[in-house]
């Protein structure tokens, strides 16, 4: 019998060539098909802060931060540390018939950045967030509704999946949660049809829907409040990822003045090796929930609180505290935007670019040339969106930037960088964006070639 081998990175280098067979054979292999189809199959060997480093040691800037994980970079030196001391120290970690010393820390810590808000619940998962944000809100409030944002993202889960209004996910998966009512975006008129009512335990919305980096009006999620107090319903801001200083404050509904009555958080909490989640929330909200000792776990997750994942929420904030991350992510994000928007003129095939902090969407639409206009019917055709791919993928090739299309048949590219990005950094993606941008208006030209092949490929899928 082969003595067991401890050393990951020994095993990654001996394993890492046959990371595709593997993922074909065990795992999803339509995503390592996807990964073939547009060249991103590289090969990451290494990431450090806002980089990653493939096969061969090409440098890229990652614009995608693992979905929004990495706000304090990848393999972050306080992260690591912190992990391996929660490991060294023999711990009593997930006693459960005990209270976690790390928890109430990081419950004081966060608290402390949303003082309106008295307790915390400790979740695994953005959807974990979402799904006890549910039952808080029909737990407190005797009401059976939820109402959320059309083209909203809460997460994949049932009930998170309820409230997600994209059908490439819910195709298949339905009759979902009953009781989840959709608005528009932006329409304080439909919120208050739909909360008029008075059946409504809860809206739930992003400050910025993640999903296209929607913004909200300014009137938007202060109106929301109001009608939310107005009718008794429960505010709830998903700040999954729009929080912890994505936005350039802790959370996006600052930018606001809004105090909402729920915030859920996630993604960067974790420092991106840990996952966990949490919801913050009203003690008048909490007491209801667990209102007596028979009920002090009438909801839980057994993994929610251990060690690691504390460790490494209060690990990222003394990370964001030290560098000033906030701070940085609204300087960075300001002059990113700056340089992006002075572009529009320029191009026919830009639209706009929106956002808050670094957290920035850059949308295309249909140009007004024929030549241009032509080429990009073919591509619409063929598959909604699809243009954006013939954006991001000589971003990728070309320039070394990784970055992701702002949801299924969007015209937007979003830009979710951690938030360490320097100076150099933004007059990279300034460039590279410039380059590509000019010659996705060269008809014919490399990047239509490459349009071609995805319409190809688009249509042998559809046949």
């Amino acid at each position: 019998m082969n003595s067991p081998n401890p050393d990951m990175s020994q095993l990654f280098a001996d394993r890492q060539a046959q990371r595709s067979t593997l993922h074909n054979r065990y795992l999803n292999e339509q995503f390592v098909r996807v990964l073939k189809t547009i060249g991103y199959d590289v090969g990451f060997q290494k990431g450090q802060g806002q980089y990653l480093y493939d096969r061969e040691g090409a440098r890229y800037l990652d614009l995608l931060s693992g979905f929004g994980v990495f706000a304090i970079g990848r393999n972050h030196p306080v992260m690591r540390d912190a992990l391996k001391s929660v490991l060294d120290a023999d711990l009593p970690n997930l006693v459960q018939f005990d209270v976690s010393t790390l928890a109430g820390v990081l419950a004081e810590r966060l608290l402390k950045y949303v003082p309106y808000l008295d307790k915390a619940f400790f979740a695994n998962s953005g959807a974990e967030c979402v799904e006890a944000a549910i039952k808080f809100a029909r737990g407190a409030t005797g009401r059976p509704g939820i109402v959320y944002c059309a083209h909203g993202y809460h997460g994949l889960t049932y009930g998170a999946l309820s409230l997600t209004g994209d059908s490439n996910f819910r195709t298949g998966f339905e009759p979902l949660l009953p009781g989840c009512t959709p608005v528009p975006f932006n329409d304080l008129a439909a919120l208050e049809k739909a909360l008029a009512s008075r059946e409504v335990a809860a809206f739930v919305v992003e400050p910025i829907q993640g999903k296209g980096v929607n913004m909200p009006s300014d009137e938007f999620l202060p109106g929301a409040a109001a009608l939310c107090k107005k009718y008794g319903t429960l505010f709830v801001a998903d700040e999954i990822q729009t929080g912890m200083g994505r936005t350039g404050r802790f959370l996006a509904v600052e930018h606001w003045n809004v105090e909402p009555d729920m915030v859920l958080l996630s993604k960067s909490l974790s420092g991106g090796h840990v996952p966990v989640g949490a919801v913050l929330t009203r003690k008048s909200i909490f007491d209801k929930i667990f209102n007596q000792m028979d009920r002090a776990v009438v909801h839980g997750s057994t993994f929610s609180k251990n060690d690691l994942a504390m460790a490494a929420g209060i690990a990222t904030l003394d990370v964001m505290e030290s560098e000033k991350l906030i701070e940085a992510a609204a300087k960075r994000g300001a002059e990113l935007r700056l340089a992006l928007t002075r572009m529009v003129p320029g191009y026919e095939l830009m639209k706009e670019v929106r956002g808050k902090g670094l957290m920035i969407g850059i949308e295309f639409g249909p140009p007004k040339s024929l030549r241009l206009r032509a080429s990009w019917n073919v591509l619409e055709a063929a598959n909604k969106g699809l243009f954006c791919q013939l954006i991001t993928v000589p971003l990728f090739k070309d320039h070394k930037i990784l970055t992701q299309v702002a949801g299924h048949g969007s015209h937007t590219i979003k830009l979710l960088p951690p938030l360490t990005i320097t100076e150099e950094d933004c007059n990279w993606i300034e460039r590279a964006f410039d380059d590509v941008i000019a010659g996705s208006h060269k008809v014919p030209g490399a990047i239509w070639s490459l349009g071609k092949t995805l319409v190809d490929n688009a249509v042998r899928r559809s046949a």
